[in-house]
């Protein structure tokens, strides 16, 4: 792909009607898209793995703490990116259909294919080094939601209340599906802020790729975690 021109190669978004989703329904379902950024002339991807599902009545929802400046994109039309600083570092969400409601894009994995290539790969590495400045490992580089930003170059001043933008940043859809898809709680929610709601989704190939395992030594099935074939998946308790 030539580094100069974006639209050599250009990836095709998804059409904006796939965004106007119940928030439960969207954030299956942005299981397996990848995202696309055009930075320093190449596309930066990651594919979805991992997603949380937040809506606005629920206490876990920054929406639900009201309408600010900093939190207005999710309560602007569906499919607004919605980004906020997490421990120090960039977060990307996108709003759903309901008012106020959006979906966390928790974990991704590095996409290598004819839109980016290794140098899109070797400019993630060097977006997202390690703490002690050595080359991060490629399965470590978006597994988790800072680190995701961080090696996609996704920064709050430039897109928080941005629309997805085509031949800068776009989510697409390449033709993969997930077999599998884990429903469990989300992570990082404090106690009394409906912890115990399953709003968090795994495609179940990657588990091991994203922020905690949900599939790990002490967890079980039925317990701990739901585990749906992804086309039939009711998507229960959502």
């Amino acid at each position: 792909m030539s580094a100069t021109n974006p639209f050599n190669h250009a990836p095709t978004p998804l059409p904006q009607g796939f965004f106007d989703l119940d928030v439960g329904q969207l954030a299956p379902r942005l299981l397996g898209k990848v995202i696309r950024h055009f930075y320093r002339g190449l596309w930066l991807s990651a594919r979805i793995i991992e997603t949380e599902a937040y809506r606005r009545e629920e206490k876990g929802s920054h929406a639900s703490l009201g309408l600010t400046h900093s939190r207005r994109a999710l309560f602007m039309p569906a499919g607004t990116l919605y980004m906020y600083y997490a421990r120090g570092g960039d977060s990307l969400n996108i709003s759903a259909a309901g008012e106020g409601d959006g979906v966390l894009i928790k974990s991704g994995y590095p996409v290598v294919d004819e839109i980016s290539r290794a140098e899109s790969l070797a400019l993630m590495r060097e977006l997202n080094p390690a703490a002690d400045g050595r080359p991060r490992e490629t399965r470590r580089l978006c597994n988790g939601q800072t680190l995701l930003c961080r090696s996609l170059h996704l920064k709050v001043p430039e897109w928080n209340a941005q629309q997805m933008q085509p031949g800068r940043l776009i989510v697409e859809d390449d033709g993969y599906r997930p077999e599998l898809v884990i429903q469990t709680t989300r992570l990082g929610i404090p106690l009394g802020r409906d912890e115990h709601l399953p709003y968090r989704f795994v495609d179940h190939a990657y588990a091991p790729f994203c922020t905690r395992n949900p599939l790990g030594r002490t967890r079980e099935e039925g317990r701990d975690y739901i585990l749906h074939h992804a086309d039939a998946a009711p998507w229960k308790h959502c």
